[in-house]
């Protein structure tokens, strides 16, 4: 029962959240206004918005082949289409819980490619290890870039206090969390050590594997696809077709948050976007439909690659 209700609370809760803030930000707006959003819809160039899924696909094969060199590291052999058809079925699972699309990839080489459970999610976290690190380098370097612009907006709409009291929260926080981990006897917190020495072998894998050069490029062309995917549809519309390459990489910082931490970025992806841009000068009803359209693509494709998946993996591997 405690599970079912965490369940739906992992559900429900950002997606009342994303509910609440369209409904919030659109009762902001005037009638004309909301006729003009629906004229950026009506007359966007959707060439763009092809293209930029059509990067998407390079994407998504090339993490599914970045994850078969940490499972042959572990002594495993996995057909590629089921690699690719996990991957296919965590992005389409992340749009109901946050983050579950790992788990749903673990389980999908488990119960058709017959791999333990516990390493194929250590391979995907060390996967996931990686892909934190060039996001933090990435915005690390966009930050500095676009300090300027960002330490205005920041202390418009935070005050300092606030922000001391955060950091101070923050750091607190971590520190009972290292005593807790290193000095607690608590039952909860020795089951989840054990379960963590399954993962550990498959985080190892990306420094003991052969091909970790092979391993890092594909890591580095991912996120290159997803700049390049999001950065090519600004010029799907005229407002913003003209907006610099920092403010492209600084919206695509905070969508990417929003992404991962609601179910897919509902409600928030867009508002954010249109935050973002209204710093670089882009009217807010332009960047408002900009990110509709970015985020409703991208959603759309998740779900029909997802669909296909769940249809083709039985079929698939009927032996």
């Amino acid at each position: 029962m405690k599970k079912r209700i965490g369940k739906w609370l992992s559900i429900g809760l950002p997606l009342i959240l994303g509910i609440y803030l369209i409904q919030y930000k659109y009762n902001e707006f005037t009638h004309e206004q909301i006729h003009e959003i629906k004229s950026y819809f009506k007359n966007a160039n959707y060439f763009y918005i092809y293209l930029s899924l059509f990067i998407a696909l390079f994407g998504f094969i090339s993490r599914a082949y970045r994850w078969k060199y940490a499972i042959q590291h572990l002594g495993y052999q996995t057909h590629f289409y089921n690699n690719l058809m996990a991957v296919c079925v965590g992005y389409f699972m992340n749009l109901t819980i946050p983050r579950s699309g790992e788990f749903s990839r673990a389980l999908v080489l488990k119960k058709y490619e017959n791999m333990p459970f516990d390493k194929a999610f250590g391979t995907i976290v060390a996967e996931r290890v990686v892909d934190t690190l060039i996001f933090l380098l990435f915005v690390f370097a966009s930050l500095l870039l676009q300090f300027k612009v960002l330490k205005g907006y920041i202390l418009e709409k935070i005050p300092v206090t606030n922000l001391i009291l955060l950091a101070l929260i923050g750091f607190i926080g971590f520190v009972v969390f290292l005593l807790v981990w290193f000095y607690s006897k608590w039952k909860i917190v020795s089951t989840i050590k054990e379960k963590l020495s399954g993962l550990i072998e498959g985080m190892s894998s990306i420094l003991k594997m052969e091909n970790k050069w092979q391993f890092l490029f594909h890591s580095l062309f991912i996120w290159f696809t997803y700049i390049l995917m999001f950065y090519v549809t600004i010029f799907a519309l005229k407002e913003t077709s003209n907006i610099s390459f920092g403010a492209v990489t600084i919206a695509f910082i905070f969508g990417t948050l929003a992404v991962g931490f609601t179910n897919g970025g509902f409600g928030v992806y867009p508002l954010i976007i249109a935050e973002i841009f209204m710093l670089y000068g882009v009217p807010d009803t332009a960047g408002t439909a900009f990110g509709w359209l970015t985020w409703a693509s991208q959603t759309v494709l998740m779900i029909v690659l997802g669909g296909l998946s769940f249809l083709f993996l039985p079929l698939l591997n009927r032996k």
